[in-house]
């Protein structure tokens, strides 16, 4: 379905957070940090209050490292991980599986339009152009209306973004999408798009400064940005 380069992450899928790792670490910080912080701000400007029973697909899920704060930080009850990789997929389910955490193929679950909400980071670049409008309507099939996409990715007008996908073997080669193209994709797909947000602008040694960030999330200056869209329809 998703032409995501397989061979690729399964090569990487048991050194994966090893190598984001030596990528990242120029910024002062690990993976787990960028992953919180995504998780929070998302939760934090989600436009309703869900109460019980969220139910969450991270799409491109690889080895699962986001699952237990997209249980923690959302709340989510039910969580569905779709990836290409079956060595990342395995390794999500043993660490992460459960009777209402599940990881599998993109072509093992056919879009059934019941979740709450779609978490995304940093995939689309990794998916050849002429797939990604398909992958778009895969995600789209699979929310209910009303649900809302979490559009996570790497912000290709920031230098240092660039400066780390250099240093991480499966990101050397991937083709970034700057936000304009994506909120163009996004509005294409039939996505109401309600807001764009920069984020990470400082590394760790200058960490005093992120007081600053919430209030220049406008500006292209951050190493990753989201777009949240919303199905249209009636919310739950």
């Amino acid at each position: 379905m998703t032409k995501i380069p397989k061979d690729t992450f399964d090569e990487y899928s048991a050194e994966y957070d090893a190598a984001l790792g030596e990528g990242l670490s120029i910024s002062g910080e690990n993976k787990d940090f960028f992953a919180r912080r995504r998780i929070e701000w998302l939760r934090d400007h989600l436009p309703v209050d869900w109460g019980a029973g969220l139910r969450v697909m991270d799409y491109g899920c690889g080895t699962a490292s986001s699952a237990p704060l997209l249980r923690e930080i959302l709340g989510a009850t039910e969580l569905l991980g779709t990836d290409t990789s079956p060595k990342s997929i395995a390794i999500a389910t043993g660490n992460h599986g459960s009777d209402d955490a599940k990881f599998v193929s993109f072509d093992a679950y056919q879009p059934d339009g019941r979740f709450d909400l779609v978490y995304c980071n940093g995939v689309f670049h990794h998916i050849a152009l002429a797939e990604r409008a398909t992958a778009l309507s895969y995600i789209y099939r699979a929310l209910r209306p009303g649900g809302f996409f979490a559009f996570w990715e790497n912000n290709p007008w920031n230098p240092g973004t660039r400066l780390v996908m250099s240093r991480i073997p499966f990101d050397r080669d991937a083709i970034t999408i700057n936000t304009p193209q994506a909120r163009v994709l996004l509005k294409s797909a039939g996505f109401e798009v309600l807001r764009s947000d920069f984020l990470f602008i400082f590394p760790s040694i200058l960490r005093w400064l992120r007081w600053i960030e919430p209030f220049c999330v406008g500006l292209p200056f951050g190493a990753q940005y989201q777009i949240l869209c919303r199905k249209p329809g009636a919310t739950r």
